[in-house]
């Protein structure tokens, strides 16, 4: 059965939804699915902008023969080939054997790569600022290496205002019905996906994302849509979201605020962090998340870290090491590219308290524009009630630069 929306007059959605994939790219937990869009525009020529993950194959193959209803296909454009986007193109290729395929020569050698056969077909190498008629609508390209694949494209519709934007300005959660972002409560339902999905996914790219931001600067008076390749359609307060993107890419905290995570053996550690979180509340700084490095996915975490200005990590030592989830923890803000925060550390040790030292030396040294607060606790196997002094000064010092 066929399940396809209108875009605009003469453009449709004809993606499909997946809530059957446990983990995106193998490895990011997604409990509420996630879409893989295709667009599909009818003009004089027809034109399928990009393709679906091959689980939804057969999805994209109904979509479009209802669609089509007997015309043939003529273009596919493919703006990013990896599978997700990218699996059912041979498909499409052995399906509609007279369609042309108009990408970059990157993405064409990836093509290859995956066992893909497009030089069956005529292929239209595109570069920047190249346009293609197919009727009513003009479209133009326009580069985007490293958003976030060297070989991705975003094309734009100078007819209609559509920027078909590949993996930018995606999120996970599966449409289920929806489509366009002012069909749903997107503060409330959408954005920690939206921010799980571009941190983790193209987080470490902030200066291609920048770099695109720029070139869709120029013509954002003239952008009335954008198509992701995942998750919802804009057609409104088009701005918000650009805001969004313009401050994850930049590494900017979206919010003041303090994160803390903890690392606990036998939960006098989590102790420590909970009294931490308790006395922040008091004092009247609110905007406080707690979470168990042990128990929460690192791709919740590294969202999370995106989203706040301060960030306390409260460690168990282990074998004269920082914790092993921590320590992943801190790497993966390395790969991720993490910047512009400000830490604190609660360090805890029975017999030989070394993570506090270690995760000091790990910030300041493979983080980039990191700081490190003067105050931080250090517990002797569980903090005692003598140590409410150094939980105040701490909780006061967080405040404190909170509120610079």
């Amino acid at each position: 059965m066929y399940c396809v929306r209108n875009v605009t007059e003469d453009l449709y959605w004809v993606g499909a939804n997946d809530h059957r994939l446990h983990l995106f790219e193998n490895i990011h937990p997604i409990p509420q699915g996630v879409s893989y869009n295709a667009y599909l525009l009818m003009d004089e020529e027809t034109v399928l902008f990009d393709t679906v993950d091959w689980s939804a194959c057969r999805q994209l193959i109904e979509n479009l023969d209802y669609l089509l209803a007997g015309r043939s296909l003529d273009w596919l454009v493919i703006n990013h080939v990896e599978p997700d986007h990218g699996a059912s193109l041979e498909q499409i290729l052995l399906r509609y054997p007279n369609v042309k395929i108009i990408s970059t020569e990157k993405a064409f050698t990836f093509m290859r790569q995956f066992g893909f056969h497009p030089d069956t077909h005529e292929c239209v190498i595109v570069k920047e600022g190249d346009t293609q008629s197919f009727g009513k609508h003009t479209v133009t390209f326009i580069a985007a290496p490293m958003v976030h694949w060297p070989e991705v494209m975003v094309t734009f519709d100078v007819t209609n205002g559509v920027l078909f934007s590949a993996d930018a300005f995606g999120s996970f959660i599966a449409l289920d019905g929806k489509l366009f972002a002012d069909e749903v409560d997107f503060d409330r339902d959408w954005i920690d996906e939206a921010r799980r999905y571009l941190t983790n996914i193209v987080g470490k790219y902030g200066t291609s994302i920048q770099s695109l931001l720029k070139k869709a600067g120029g013509i954002l008076d003239q952008i009335k849509y954008i198509c992701p390749l995942h998750g919802l359609v804009w057609r409104e307060d088009l701005g918000y979201y650009f805001d969004k993107y313009d401050k994850w890419s930049r590494y900017e905290p979206e919010e003041k605020g303090v994160m803390i995570v903890y690392a606990s053996m036998y939960g006098n550690t989590e102790a420590a962090a909970q009294a931490l979180a308790a006395k922040l509340c008091e004092k009247g700084c609110t905007k406080v998340a707690v979470y168990d490095v042990s128990n929460t996915h690192v791709s919740y975490l590294i969202s999370e870290a995106f989203k706040y200005s301060h960030i306390v990590l409260a460690s168990v030592t282990y074998n004269l090491e920082i914790y092993p989830v921590m320590h992943d923890f801190l790497i993966d803000m390395k790969a991720l590219n993490l910047q512009n925060r400000t830490f604190a550390l609660i360090e805890n040790g029975t017999w030989a308290c070394k993570s506090g030292s270690l995760m000091k030396k790990f910030i300041e040294e493979e983080l980039k524009n990191m700081t490190v607060l003067d105050e931080g606790l250090k517990i002797a196997s569980s903090m005692n009630k003598d140590q409410e002094t150094e939980l105040n000064t701490l909780a006061d010092a967080l405040i404190d630069s909170v509120n610079k």
